[in-house]
């Protein structure tokens, strides 16, 4: 019987605005890219998002971004190797604690936005990134394109490897990714997008933009939250994986071997006389 793990990326409101429907994704998806901050999230989202992801036995994988959160983390930052190494380090370690609070753990880490398509395509980007993992966690798993330098280095430093192919995102013919600036780069029909994942998932193929068929890896499938026909896309994509026989499943152990209790909430100051 085929696994599958769906994927979603979450947590990414900031303050007073949010972002997607996080509830409903986490009713459908088996995996959660929680912001780590940097491109968007807060401390109290991330703990939030934590706490609801260990409540429905999702697991969470660290959403980590250049330091970017006017351009959502989609624009290229120049950073050095060591800088990047720090701050995959600091939001890593923002995230680990704020599991372990909310009763579950980290399990894998996936960049986000424009350090994953850096990652994905620079040695030197992605042997930062996956030292800092290494370094924090080896027991982490990274989540990337397959054949990607990001998991080139992953499998350098000892990390579990995993592929993931994209529900809702045009592809190149050399198996990349669209870019967003291109019309057509995000997909919105859920009834398109579902049969897309099946055949990735069951035949090993996506059709590219150019009509050619592109043979991919797929132990993970991203849906992105912050669509607006995510949970519909989502909501496809199980109904016909599930009638077709393939089961979804986190890839990583949605929580640490040993139970971990959750730190209940902190009630509300009392208001002080006046």
């Amino acid at each position: 019987m085929t696994t599958i793990d769906l994927n979603s990326d979450l947590g990414e409101g900031f303050g007073a605005w949010s972002m997607g429907d996080d509830g409903a994704m986490l009713d459908l998806v088996s995996s959660a890219n929680v912001a780590c901050g940097f491109h968007a999230g807060d401390p109290t989202i991330m703990l939030d998002t934590c706490r609801t992801a260990a409540e429905r036995g999702v697991a969470v994988g660290a959403h980590v971004a250049y330091r970017d959160l006017a351009g959502f983390g989609r624009r290229p930052v120049h950073v050095t190797p060591e800088e990047l190494y720090a701050e995959v380090v600091h939001q890593l370690g923002a995230l680990v604690a704020t599991a372990r609070v909310a009763g579950t753990a980290v399990t894998y880490v996936k960049p986000h936005g424009a350090l994953y398509n850096t990652a994905c395509s620079d040695p030197v980007q992605a042997e930062a990134v996956t030292r800092a993992v290494a370094d924090v966690d080896p027991t982490l798993a990274v989540l990337a394109l397959p054949g990607s330098e990001l998991l080139l280095a992953a499998s350098r430093h000892g990390l579990r490897a995993v592929s993931e192919v994209f529900a809702d995102r045009a592809y190149e013919p050399d198996g990349s990714l669209v870019s967003r600036s291109t019309p057509g780069a995000v997909l919105h029909d859920a009834a398109s997008v579902a049969a897309r994942v099946l055949r990735m998932v069951t035949d090993g193929v996506v059709t590219a933009v150019d009509g050619s068929d592109v043979p991919v890896r797929a132990d993970s499938v991203c849906v992105h939250g912050d669509s607006p026909d995510a949970v519909a896309m989502a909501q496809a994509i199980r109904a016909l994986l599930t009638e077709q026989g393939v089961t979804i499943a986190a890839f990583a152990p949605a929580a640490p071997a040993a139970p971990v209790a959750p730190v209940a909430p902190v009630a509300p100051a009392a208001p002080a006389a006046p």
